[in-house]
């Protein structure tokens, strides 16, 4: 039995909505509170230091984590992310950072490796269409679909990984470092396909120390520290106010709340 959520949210309305998603490990608080909001047709970016939440928060999205407690609304419906498997079959696609292509494979074989269009005879004929129409789609530039990975640039290999995630029609798609370790044209080229695949509708998450990235393609900015929210910010925002927030000196009512918080769970014997 499917989960997939059938009614996709139109341009501008929330494909995805977390309130009060805490994750803890034991007796360390990797999330504490955490508030998101994701609209179809809209790149938010999350921002902060190492060891900010980020990489627990898109687990708890992808369904590798469950949250200890809050709420998902995914679609306008309140959900249970328990697996990848139910993330994936709702419409939430994740792209990390290791992309887990195989090397010794072409285009077409990364693309559909486990979701073949048949199980019993593969139709190579149909996954190369598809393949070729997808691509095209995001004006990707790709030599061919019979290239080896092994043969691609970087920026290439992201374009195959995020190709890949949209072949199951998420509405949803996290990126995890999509530009770490390339050059200005595979960064130009991958922040391009970024832009058409909130084009297509989409929501994105995408989760960079780039800030120069990051305001090329974010309509807002999410700033995480130390596993709570600590300011939303827009691309125009000035440096010192992201830097600010993002070790922690700034003095909004956000961090004021987050300090408060943490204060009374120290007075309390910490969180539980």
């Amino acid at each position: 039995m499917t989960a997939t959520l059938q009614n996709a949210p139109s341009k501008g309305e929330s494909v995805l909505r977390l309130s009060g998603v805490s994750k803890n490990f034991g007796a360390v608080s990797a999330l504490t509170d955490i508030e998101l909001d994701v609209k179809a047709g809209e790149v938010v970016a999350l921002v902060g230091d190492n060891g900010a939440g980020k990489s627990t928060l898109v687990k708890v999205l992808a369904g590798v984590h469950q949250p200890s407690s809050g709420t998902i609304e995914f679609c306008g419906r309140q959900v249970t992310l328990d697996s990848p498997a139910k993330a994936l079959d709702l419409g939430i696609a994740t792209v990390f950072q290791d992309l887990a292509l195989c090397e010794n494979l072409d285009v077409v074989a990364n693309l559909y490796l486990g979701h073949e269009l048949s199980p019993w005879a593969l139709d190579e004929v149909a996954m190369e269409v598809r393949a070729w129409t997808l691509l095209r789609e995001l004006a990707a530039r790709i030599p061919s679909v019979r290239e080896p990975i092994a043969s691609l640039s970087g920026g290439q290999r992201q374009t195959v990984a995020i190709a890949r995630s949209l072949l199951l029609n998420p509405k949803l798609i996290m990126l995890d470092e999509p530009t770490a370790a390339l050059g200005v044209a595979q960064t130009a080229e991958v922040l391009n396909l970024i832009e058409r695949v909130r084009d297509r509708g989409l929501g994105v998450i995408i989760i960079s120390h780039n800030m120069e990235d990051v305001r090329a393609v974010a309509d807002r900015i999410v700033v995480l520290r130390l596993g709570r929210n600590n300011g939303v910010f827009t691309p125009d925002s000035s440096n010192q106010e992201l830097v600010s927030a993002i070790t922690g000196a700034t003095d909004n009512s956000v961090s004021r709340r987050a300090e408060r918080k943490s204060h009374v769970q120290e007075n309390h014997g910490g969180a539980a």
